[in-house]
């Protein structure tokens, strides 16, 4: 066990992480958890169809069933004053650029109902809400509810939504395209291509998948009616967000909604978000006097979760003789589902197109349309797992076409360190980096001059074996306000208020050493508040690796606004001038003597004046953070049976700096194994003419396990970033962004003696297996 001293603490340290024993204790307390005093169940009908009209109907054999209190339907919406979820679609500026509509319109979304009303647009909208005494009788009365449907053709394909005649899911999102828009120059682009003397072209698809938590979305919904105000329980990443929405929701004030989050069981994005079950909840408690609960299903989540990716890709890379890149071309079409929920992976896939490239011209265009699918919504980084894979496929299929070696081709144009701040051929700069030398250093990770003879060894075991190199590069933006308060107690300890919410990244250590350095305190005296609304009135949450950067921010001016609140307290203790107080490791001295008291000495003299040593910050932050990394990866095929083997896997990321190693590491792995999952198995799949989710069970989605892969080689790299004060780039999500493409480059490699040039995700080994019988003959 590490030390609690402030040196253990520290920034930069492997801290064992404080929160790990309470919850390997069984000691977490996540919404589930939460029992109200009288409080009745919840379950949710939904549709059966993908898309369809509701024509009626009738909930009076479902009112009959033991147990039951209330259905609730969209027909009783408009009487209660409940109005809809709002979308985050439209708004811009959470990015660094912005992908508008080509023609000047305005971009198109939806608002989410809370109940749908009129029709449905996939299968699992919500049609009618069942409130009854327990779990059980709910979701018997689910069962007793008549729905008159009157289906109607339904298009799931993202290929086949903008197409003409599909369809239309909304009358004013004319051909069900929300945008249509371009970075970069087309007419530069399209010169460049004409000139080039090599071009390379790949058609290619990256599928749907979903977050599967281990905690499955829950909501207590409770009503004051005395107070006249919303109370609800829920896990996600921003409790302010939610509390901002529901209140426009039932169309109140903010000060009279309270969100409050407990631990989180995993989130990956896919609780980012504010759900109708959220409203449901607390609608249902307004009209019923008393506290509601539901808890989703795993089936439910499957089907009503916001999913991720789902973007088809048609990209084209223009070379010279000697393999200088010329220019870039690609056109996107990225599926939002039903309902706009937000527009952040088109605009990230879209304008990190060049990755870590040097390109003098690059036009990119994308398009966002609807389907009758669930909503997507950010997943765990958002875009740009989907630009790595088309780009890191181009070099690799140049190179084979081409005959270039792939190391020596990306080495040829990478961005190098002396370009930066570097701005990309579609207006994004690039604040600092050093790519060059992140890829070098997974080169000999991997020891990619070895794998020859790897290869060989594995040919002798009748093994097909290849190897993949991808390098990546991330935007992390998200929402751009955060706020921390600091308080210093005289008992000895720091209370930490701050609008980020963990739910796995290990926040109540990596947020206390940064504390306990800047304020010179034990590590074990820190503790962090988030998640109750009535106590964090602001923050963003946790996404697009935010969290340390932003919390970094606001975190260290406020402990130096404590410190300077301390100090002419300090002073008159000491009987000496302020100029002459110095603060350093928890003390205030009078400087040049060894004279001085502790922060906490100090903060209990201002206690016995009734005040407090306190002190808080916000801040909006424009300038977003570019964390990039390298990975290498191995695979070995059975030619009989096309099964894939991951044997090695080497990656190095540069965070800009590692305030816990440790957890980073963790956080490599798993977003290691997050990517190369979906490469090798994910597929949130949908019935072509049904809209039917036909994944809609952990017997049908299959996800990866431990044992599926070796032991990762990583490392960290600190180039510290110049946008913050603590440099920190991101760590959470560098796991993921190269993982789809280095594990594809790694298997097409092996299959190349089969004269396969693209293998689609995910690599099954049924796929793989007909790709070596075809190309047998």
């Amino acid at each position: 066990m590490v030390e609690a001293t402030v040196e253990a603490g520290g920034i930069g340290q492997p801290v064992l992480r404080k929160e790990d024993l309470r919850l390997l204790r069984g000691q977490g307390r996540y919404t589930d958890d939460v029992r109200l005093d009288g409080q009745a169940c919840a379950a949710m009908l939904r549709s059966p169809h993908a898309h369809a009209r509701i024509a009626g109907i009738d909930a009076a054999a479902a009112r009959a069933v033991p147990g039951a209190v209330e259905v609730l339907t969209a027909a009783d919406l408009a009487g209660d004053g409940v109005g809809t979820v709002p979308s985050y679609a439209k708004i811009a500026g959470l990015v660094d650029l912005v992908l508008e509509n080509a023609d000047g319109s305005p971009r198109r979304g939806t608002t989410l109902p809370v109940i749908a009303g009129g029709r449905v647009r996939f299968v699992g909208d919500i049609v009618a809400a069942a409130i009854a005494e327990t779990p059980a009788a709910a979701a018997d009365m689910t069962e007793r509810i008549a729905v008159h449907y009157e289906p109607l053709d339904p298009v799931t394909e993202t290929v086949a939504a903008p197409a003409p005649g599909a369809p239309s899911l909304w009358d004013d999102i004319p051909g069900n395209t929300c945008i249509d828009g371009f970075f970069g120059d087309p007419e530069e682009t399209e010169a460049a291509f004409a000139a080039a003397a090599r071009t390379v072209a790949l058609k290619t698809r990256v599928q749907r998948v979903t977050g599967v938590m281990m905690e499955p979305r829950a909501a207590v919904g409770r009503y004051d009616a005395e107070a006249g105000r919303f109370v609800l329980h829920c896990g996600g990443d921003n409790p302010v967000r939610v509390k901002r929405d529901l209140a426009a929701v039932f169309g109140v004030e903010e000060d009279r909604v309270r969100v409050i989050a407990g631990d989180v069981g995993g989130n990956f994005g896919t609780r980012n978000w504010t759900y109708p079950e959220y409203a449901i909840t607390l609608w249902a408690a307004r009209r019923l006097g008393r506290p509601v609960k539901w808890t989703a299903t795993r089936s439910e989540s499957f089907l009503s979760d916001y999913q991720g990716r789902d973007l088809d890709i048609d990209a084209e890379l223009a070379l010279d003789a000697e393999g200088n890149f010329l220019a870039l071309r690609s056109s996107l079409i990225g599926n939002v589902g039903g309902y706009t929920v937000a527009f952040v992976p088109i605009t990230k896939s879209s304008e990190l197109a060049p990755t870590v490239y040097a390109f003098p011209t690059a036009h990119v265009r994308a398009r966002a349309v609807v389907s009758n699918t669930a909503s997507t919504a950010p997943y765990r980084s958002a875009g740009r797992p989907e630009a790595m894979l088309a780009m890191e496929r181009l070099v690799d299929l140049a190179a084979r076409e081409h005959g270039f070696d792939p190391v020596a081709l990306r080495r040829r144009n990478l961005i190098p360190p002396s370009a930066m701040p570097y701005r990309t051929a579609l207006g994004l700069t690039y604040d600092s980096g050093d790519y060059p030398q992140a890829m070098e250093r997974a080169l000999r990770l991997a020891d990619w001059d070895g794998f020859p003879a790897r290869r060989e060894a594995a040919r002798a075991r009748g093994l097909l074996r290849g190897i993949g190199l991808a390098n990546s590069i991330e935007i992390t933006s998200g929402f751009p306000v955060e706020r921390a308060g600091i308080a210093v107690l005289g008992a000895g300890r720091v209370d930490v208020t701050i609008g980020t919410l963990s739910s796995g990244q290990g926040h109540e250590t990596a947020f206390a050493q940064c504390v306990a350095d800047w304020l010179g305190v034990p590590f074990d005296s820190v503790h962090l508040i988030t998640g109750d609304t009535d106590i964090v009135p602001e923050g963003g949450g946790s996404h697009s690796a935010r969290s340390m950067r932003m919390a970094g921010i606001v975190m260290g001016r406020a402990s130096e606004l404590a410190i300077e609140k301390g100090k002419p307290v300090a002073a008159d203790m000491l009987e000496a001038a302020i100029e002459d107080v110095v603060f350093e490791d928890g003390r205030f001295a009078i400087s040049g003597t060894d004279r001085g008291v502790t922060l906490f000495e100090v903060a209990e003299a201002i206690e016995a004046r009734g005040e407090a040593l306190s002190a808080e910050h916000t801040e909006r932050m424009s300038a977003p953070g570019f964390p990039y990394g390298t990975q290498v990866c191995e695979v070995e095929i059975d030619p009989e049976t096309g099964a894939v083997d991951v044997v090695r896997y080497a990656a190095v990321d540069d965070v800009g700096r590692a305030v816990n190693p440790m957890i980073l590491h963790g956080q490599a792995h798993g977003g290691i194994v997050q990517g190369a999952g979906q490469a090798l198995f994910e597929h949130a799949r949908y019935d072509a003419e049904t809209g039917q989710m036909l994944a809609g069970s952990l017997m049908d989605y299959a996800i990866a396990r431990a044992d599926d892969f070796p032991f990762f080689d990583t490392e960290i790299m600190e180039v510290p970033s110049p946008t913050n004060p603590l440099g920190v780039r991101g760590g959470g999500e560098g796991g993921t962004t190269p993982a789809l493409a280095v594990v594809v480059n790694a298997i097409c490699d092996a299959l190349a003696e089969h004269g396969v040039r693209h293998v689609e995700m995910p690599a099954t080994p049924e796929r793989i297996w007909r790709m070596i019988r075809a190309a047998s003959g």
